[in-house]
């Protein structure tokens, strides 16, 4: 394992953090839909790296597989860096709200609404309150959602960059 690693950094580290990030978007859709937690607006907002991190990171595994130059899957990983750079961001902002260091924004109570089919959606819309972002629906060992968001998109961050920027041992 450690002379794949060592070979072929690049390629270890786009199978890793493109795996690790279809693990926590697939772990916050099973606490949604599974587990009942409905996201608030910024829950929402701090899954769009990860999404978009997911494709990324795909393509830089089929650049790696290709043997695409290196250059191509080096810069695919520091996009994904950065995507989770800014997903990092959004969980220290998502976090700061919860712990009230500063305010949340306006649309804070706009998320997912969860439950039945509304038949009329104007009366759903009327009758659905959305969870505040303000207010951390779960914590584990201390820390909320947003708070291990930030963990992970840290980790993968480094992952990713260090997949970008270590040469490849002979």
């Amino acid at each position: 394992m450690l002379a794949i690693l060592n070979r072929h950094p690049d390629r270890a580290a786009a199978v890793l953090v493109t795996f690790g990030m279809a693990i926590v978007v697939g772990s916050a859709l099973g606490f949604e839909h599974i587990g009942g937690y409905v996201p608030c607006a910024l829950c929402l907002m701090q899954r769009n790296p990860y999404y978009i991190g997911i494709g990324v990171g795909f393509l830089a595994v089929l650049s790696a597989v290709f043997r695409l130059p290196p250059v191509v899957t080096k810069t695919l990983l520091i996009a994904v860096a950065v995507l989770m750079l800014v997903g990092m961001g959004l969980g220290i902002y998502h976090s700061g709200v919860e712990w009230k260091f500063w305010e949340g924004p306006s649309t804070c109570t706009i998320g997912a609404t969860g439950g039945d089919t509304p038949v009329n959606v104007l009366e759903a819309l009327n009758a659905t309150k959305a969870p505040s972002c303000t207010e951390a629906t779960l914590r584990v060992l201390g820390l909320s959602f947003a708070g291990w968001n930030v963990l992970t998109s840290a980790a993968f961050a480094a992952i990713a960059l260090w997949g970008a920027l270590r040469k490849p041992s002979v």
